[in-house]
């Protein structure tokens, strides 16, 4: 319960009405709604702090109002994957938890000049009043731009491959694509990979507990749940989903400023590849269109870059 001025001990000895009655009672009207709100909560607390186990969870949640169980707590946390990451090597993650093949990471120090070169996959929930949903999004990491997406109510490989084929059809990127995710399940089902293989695209996959191989996707992930998940209650599914994606098309892809395309949006910047890149072929009599480089960089690199000479101009910031 959150929020209360007396306690639940206080409110039934009051009420001559034993504690067990009262959960009874209480579970048998509201469960659903409590469930969710409680694990919103733990799920905002928890990913706030990867490393913030169990015991500070709950102590994080009483000051908050609410009264949960410890044993109900780490349940709900072991669940929802959401126990905390220790700081040793050997650390134990859901990585191990399925029989999938797992791919090294190859994206790590990968020199991105081009769209379609490297795209980062990732997947977040979405609270309903009665229910979660899971988000899962397809970003090119070059202009930033979100190429597909889909949502589910269901958190399975199913939804995961349909954001990579809506990817797919947008943009039908040439052979030799790294597609970037995490070791879940999601991403390691066979479905998933033959889906990657058939169209030439290297698989590579982030490092065990370390969010900073998949920062570009964490970043947009952060910027919608701020932007437009925090501040809206949806419906339903479907409102979440007609919301969620003019978010996505209409605000994040075509109006959206970010620094590191010089305060241009993602298709801004896409624009500005695609003409400079007809006037580089014009220029050198080249009918050719390419649209996959440019002159155009945007600032600063997701991964760890080695360090190079250069003898060119400094990129745009």
């Amino acid at each position: 319960m959150q929020g209360s001025v007396l306690t639940i001990r206080e409110l039934c000895e009051s009420a001559t009405v034993s504690r067990a009655s009262y959960y009874r009672s209480w579970r048998r009207r509201e469960p659903k709604q409590e469930e969710v709100a409680i694990r919103d909560a733990i799920q905002r607390l928890a990913l706030k702090d990867r490393h913030c186990g169990y015991r500070r969870i709950g102590r994080l949640l009483k000051r908050e109002g609410w009264l949960v169980n410890h044993k109900r707590l780490l349940r709900l946390m072991r669940e929802d994957n959401l126990l905390s990451l220790r700081r040793r090597r050997f650390v134990v993650t859901t990585d191990s938890d399925h029989p999938w093949r797992i791919y090294p990471n190859l994206a790590r120090h990968v020199v991105v000049n081009g769209i379609n070169q490297l795209w980062v996959s990732d997947i977040t929930y979405v609270r309903l009043q009665r229910e979660f949903i899971y988000l899962a999004i397809i970003l090119d990491v070059y202009s930033r731009r979100v190429v597909g997406w889909s949502i589910s109510r269901q958190l399975d490989s199913g939804f995961a491959v349909e954001a990579l084929k809506s990817a797919l059809n947008e943009r039908r990127p040439e052979p030799g694509l790294i597609h970037h995710s995490d070791r879940g399940v999601q991403y390691a089902s066979n479905t998933y990979v033959e889906q990657l293989e058939a169209h030439g695209i290297v698989i590579s996959m982030s490092r065990p507990g370390n969010p900073y191989d998949n920062a570009w996707a964490e970043s947009f992930m952060k910027t919608l749940k701020t932007e437009e998940v925090d501040g809206r209650r949806y419906r339903d599914l479907e409102d979440a989903t007609s919301s969620i994606g003019q978010f996505i098309l209409q605000v994040y892809n075509e109006q959206r400023l970010h620094s590191a395309l010089d305060y241009l949006s993602p298709m801004e910047f896409e624009r500005q590849i695609a003409k400079r890149a007809v006037e580089t072929d014009a220029a050198d009599g080249n009918p050719k269109q390419q649209d996959s480089h440019s002159g155009l960089n945007p600032s600063g690199s997701q991964f760890p870059q080695p360090r190079r000479r250069s003898t060119t101009s400094t990129n745009l910031c």
